[in-house]
Formats: C-alpha cells, sequence, structure tokens
C-alpha cells in the first residue's frame, strides 16, 4: 500500500521539478562591445512581452519574449538605431509593447487622464468644503423650546416602553 503513494509521490516530485518556473534557461549573447550590451539591455527592459502583459522582455520566460529578445539583438547586429528597433517592434505588435506609450491621439486620455481625474478630486473637495461653509448655522434652542422638546421626548419614551409590555 505504501509503495504505490512513494512512486506516485517521486514521479510528481520530479514532474514539478522538472516544469517548476524557477528553472528557465539562461540565455548567453556575445556581444561586439559594452555599448552594445548596454542597448540591447536598455531596449529589452523598456519592451513590455505581449504575452506576460505586466513583465518586460528582460523579466519574461514566455516563448514569445525569447523570440523577441532574439528579434531585438538580430536587429542591433544589423546596425539598427534604437527608434528603428522600437518602430519595427510597434509595427508587429502595436504600441502595447511599449511602457511608455508615444504622445498622440490615441494616448492622451492615457496621458491626461490621472491629471484630470486629480484636478476633478481637488475641484470637488473645494466645493464641498465650502458649500459646508455657507450652511445656515444651527438652530439654537431657548429655554422654553428646549423644556418642550425634553417634554416631548420624554412622554416618547413612556410610550415606546408601554408598547414593549
Amino acid at each position: 500500500m505504501k509503495r504505490p503513494r512513494l512512486v506516485l509521490a517521486a514521479a510528481l516530485s520530479a514532474l514539478l521539478s522538472w516544469w517548476s518556473p524557477g528553472a528557465a534557461a539562461v540565455e548567453i549573447h556575445d556581444f561586439a562591445s559594452a555599448a552594445e550590451q548596454e542597448r540591447y539591455r536598455v531596449l529589452i527592459e523598456e519592451l513590455r512581452c505581449p504575452q506576460c502583459q505586466n513583465q518586460n522582455l528582460a523579466a519574461s520566460d514566455a516563448p514569445i519574449a525569447v523570440d523577441l529578445r532574439t528579434e531585438v539583438l538580430r536587429l542591433l547586429r544589423e546596425g539598427k538605431s534604437d527608434t528603428e528597433i522600437i518602430d519595427f517592434l510597434v509595427g508587429r505588435y502595436g504600441d502595447f509593447v511599449l511602457y511608455r506609450p508615444r504622445w498622440q491621439p490615441a494616448t492622451y486620455l492615457l496621458w491626461l487622464g490621472p491629471g484630470a481625474l486629480l484636478i476633478a478630486a481637488g475641484l470637488t473637495v473645494v466645493l464641498v468644503v465650502r458649500r459646508q461653509r455657507r450652511a445656515p448655522p444651527k438652530a439654537v434652542l431657548d429655554g422654553a423650546a428646549r423644556a418642550t422638546l425634553t417634554r416631548l421626548l420624554d412622554e416618547n419614551d413612556d410610550n415606546s416602553a408601554g408598547d414593549r409590555r
């Protein structure tokens, strides 16, 4: 009885160690110069993985990220400028691959939206505070009105106590 469980546990352990996300392959590239290596690093850190969405190409282990890192390196070695490489990837995958989208009509709301919301929230706070300051002062009860109110509340309490019995 224990033997099948032991075999199953060993097989499961072997499968999990083989499939572990932390066991990703490390890419090794030979760069012509330190400048080329730095350009490559900057580019893959500023471009987003189309599959992972919240990771840049440098941090992603997705197959498409591996392909795009290879593509970036190929374009670098062909002598393309950073702008040409970014334009190539944007042409293929859209503005989504950019962590900092370009300033264009399609992204105006993206760039200006947070500031507009902050301004609107600030104006709302100012208007609410002003409205509260302009509100009429609370009514002050004189002695006779206070006595009448106290009598009415006491009568209400007496009636409520009778209802509970």
